[in-house]
């Protein structure tokens, strides 16, 4: 098996661009019974984990035509999940639509109040609450 590589810039801006991460946004957790109305209920699940020798173009003509293509991308981005056909995307897309993804999360839940106003954390600079605010009584 062979590592995945970092997402280069250049496709994290297309992903963010991408109608199916918009789609997926717009979708997350408002359907919990997407499931079951899927498309991929009727075919065989090896159709959509092809081996890496095969391409994946049955999955994702399938995909494409799936009423709830974007909460299945939406559960993948969210599970992490790096591996088959999930709302219409390949493992190589949405490791870059995860870029986005997380930073859209992140982004959300980034803000600590804090003496100088507010204070917003990237993901890289990601630590405790507790030691943010040591940090900024430090930087005082």
């Amino acid at each position: 098996m062979t590592r995945a590589r970092t997402p280069r810039p250049h496709e994290v801006a297309a992903a963010r661009r991408d109608p199916r991460l918009i789609r997926a946004i717009n979708e997350r957790r408002t359907d919990d019974a997407w499931r079951s109305r899927g498309v991929c209920r009727r075919h065989d699940p090896e159709t959509f984990f092809p081996a890496p020798s095969e391409p994946p173009d049955t999955a994702l003509a399938l995909c494409r035509g799936c009423e709830v293509q974007g909460a299945c991308l939406a559960w993948a981005l969210d599970a992490g999940d790096c591996h088959g056909v999930w709302g219409a995307t390949t493992p190589r897309e949405r490791r870059a639509m995860g870029v986005v993804w997380r930073g859209e999360t992140v982004a959300a839940e980034a803000t600590v109040p804090s003496p100088l106003g507010e204070l917003v954390i990237l993901p890289s600079q990601r630590m405790a609450p507790e030691a943010v605010l040591e940090h900024v009584r430090c930087a005082s």
